[in-house]
């Protein structure tokens, strides 16, 4: 390989390049994975995948009907996080809402609500919620919890304002409106690109297999490596491109803020996208076929980075095995670069270890592809 290495020469690296072009300006299922696909995905996952809860349907037992227990009610109402649509009288016609899931909270409050507040004890406030999705159950929980808090802030007792004896001043940094959505696009960005980088180098030496020029190829004077790295920098400039136009899908499109250097995302990126790409290549090699490629790409790539990456699931609390396995998968510190960037601004200082493991991706994707490739014809 070294041997090869030292044989790259510059117009023979373009030549493949310029071959690859053409090819791929014929080729339409490549060109709309190459430009449309992306922005297809994120927009549709950014719409779609959301983890804020809005509009929870809520039922109402109120069993004071007091000024205080409607002021209550009023909190709720007026947070932007509820809205009641079932007033009951008894609490034995909750659990039939429940299991037809047509509210997913349900309020109860006693009848001694105002009385024990105006005596100055403790009131009890029941809230129901449908735990069967366990995420959206313990949003509601905190939900609930903040506003009762909040109620609990502003109450007068007797004429005084009632004032805790410790109130807590929460500041929100980086993501100041706890938006979901600013998450989860940097976030589709570099699992987006992950699957698609791969995706489309599966294909390229694949398509010469499947369209017989693989032996043109073979008999041509070039380097195996002039060939993977020929192959590479078309897509790698589009790879680039796609980042750009992601990003300022996610900014203009999406509000999502950008406070970081654009240089330094591209400059990451280009390694990232190097890794993607060889490992494309590599897959290409292997299975000769477009079909089996895309497929194989797909499996490599996808599952992967939704799943073990950070994106979905937080990476802490994942089995300690599984743990592991995610420092194998590249878009985890593509993900942190992304989110780093975008949200927090950081610069290379804090990010020099993803970048060091991506530097590492890279040289391992093009190694792969390179060692595996080969120009003699079975």
């Amino acid at each position: 390989m070294v041997r090869d290495v030292r044989l790259v020469n510059l117009n023979r690296l373009l030549a493949i390049s310029r071959k690859e072009v053409i090819q791929l300006r014929r080729d339409t299922r490549s060109l709309i994975l190459a430009f449309l696909l992306p922005m297809f995905l994120l927009i549709l996952f950014g719409y779609a995948i959301t983890w804020d809860v809005k509009n929870i349907p809520t039922a109402v037992v109120d069993q004071d009907r007091s000024a205080r227990s409607r002021e209550l009610i009023d909190a709720f109402r007026s947070s932007g996080h509820f809205v009641l649509t079932t007033r009951l009288e008894r609490t034995s016609e909750i659990a039939p809402l429940l299991d037809r899931g047509e509210v997913q909270m349900a309020l109860v409050i006693p009848p001694d609500f105002e009385a024990d507040l105006g005596a100055g004890r403790q009131a009890v406030l029941q809230a129901i919620v449908d735990g069967s999705d366990a995420n959206t159950a313990t949003i509601i929980l905190a939900y609930t919890q903040a506003i009762v808090q909040s109620y609990s802030t502003s109450l007068q007792v007797h004429g005084v304002p009632f004032r805790p004896a410790v109130t807590a001043q929460s500041r929100v940094w980086y993501n100041e409106e706890l938006s979901s959505r600013n998450m989860i696009v940097p976030g589709l960005i570099a699992v987006i690109m992950m699957i698609i980088a791969a995706m489309l180098t599966s294909l390229t030496i694949a398509r010469e297999w499947e369209r017989g020029t693989m032996e043109q190829l073979a008999a041509t004077p070039v380097s195996r490596t002039e060939v993977v790295l020929g192959k590479l920098l078309p897509y790698l400039a589009i790879g680039v491109l796609d980042v750009v136009i992601a990003s300022g899908l996610g900014v203009v499109l999406f509000g999502v803020p950008f406070r970081g250097d654009p240089f330094l995302l591209m400059i990451l990126a280009f390694f990232f996208l190097t890794g993607a790409l060889g490992l494309g290549i590599f897959i290409s090699t292997v299975a000769r076929s477009q079909l089996l490629a895309t497929q194989m790409a797909m499996l490599a790539t996808f599952l992967p980075a939704f799943l073990l990456s950070g994106f979905m699931y937080a990476i802490d609390v994942m089995p300690k095995a599984l743990q592991a396995i995610t420092f194998l998968i590249p878009a985890r510190y593509f993900l942190v670069v992304t989110r780093g960037i975008f949200l927090k601004g950081v610069g290379i200082e804090v990010l020099r270890v993803q970048g060091l493991l991506m530097v590492v991706f890279a040289v391992v994707g093009l190694v792969l592809a390179i060692r595996v490739f080969k120009k003699e014809i079975p």
